[in-house]
């Protein structure tokens, strides 16, 4: 058996890929959009990294210059795509691991029309390191990442000092990073990893304080960010939505 090179290991997934198996729809939209509309780059060791010295041309991918913003993890597309339809101004690049889900965005997408969205299937720490150009993202999202709520899992999770470094490089002076999650111990140490990190600034500061929670902080739900089945069946089950806004200094 051939060894795993050992710095595969040194940091931690935060993802698990499921099943690439496809509908006859979501297959259709894969065939007929992903050619133009998922960006092929250099890979090292796995078919989703990102090999270093890759390069995002954003004006060869859009054919024009305009605001970006990136989702990372973009599930079935829901968000991502409401967005660009509502906002024909920006170019979306959204970073997703789970083929089923980029079919899903790639079916919204042609469904809806809008040509200004891009995908890039890859693990989200590469995509910040090697593919981005430093201080080239006017807004970073990240809403309800896997929460790995199991303490030994706690590794796993995306939100961390290193990914924050890692966002501060990518976001322009200014830009803004959005985050939510429906996980309020995950919310809490979100707010921690951002707080201590002398890159970013909170735009709610002590907003939504209370007494269980004097430091606050708290972003009133963002109304670009549209309600998703995933967030829809987490409020059902009784789990409340988390909303932060940070911006690079």
């Amino acid at each position: 058996m051939n060894e795993v090179p050992q710095k595969f290991h040194r940091q931690p997934y935060s993802f698990v890929r499921r099943g690439d198996r496809l509908t006859a729809r979501r297959q259709n939209a894969w065939d007929t959009y992903s050619p133009t509309h998922v960006l092929e780059v250099p890979r090292e060791l796995t078919d989703t990294s990102v090999a270093a010295g890759a390069s995002f041309d954003q004006e060869r991918v859009y054919g024009r210059r305009a605001p970006l913003v990136v989702e990372i993890g973009s599930g079935l597309g829901e968000a991502v795509v409401s967005a660009a339809s509502q906002h024909p101004e920006n170019d979306y690049l959204a970073v997703e691991v789970y083929t089923p889900g980029i079919a899903d965005l790639l079916l919204k997408m042609g469904q809806a029309g809008v040509e200004n969205v891009r995908c890039v299937q890859a693990n989200a720490p590469e995509v910040l390191d090697h593919l981005l150009p430093e201080d080239g993202v006017d807004e970073l999202w990240v809403f309800f990442p896997d929460p790995w709520h199991k303490k030994r899992h706690h590794k796993r999770r995306l939100v961390s000092p290193d990914f924050a470094a890692k966002a501060a490089r990518v976001l322009k002076p200014g830009g803004l990073w959005r985050l939510a999650t429906d996980w309020e111990e995950y919310a809490l140490v979100m707010r921690e990893v951002l707080e201590a990190s002398a890159d970013f600034e909170n735009v709610f500061p002590g907003a939504g304080a209370t007494e269980a929670d004097p430091e606050g902080g708290w972003s009133p739900r963002w109304e670009g960010r549209i309600l998703t089945s995933f967030e829809r069946k987490a409020g059902e089950a009784g789990r409340r939505a988390h909303d932060l806004t940070y911006r690079r200094v």
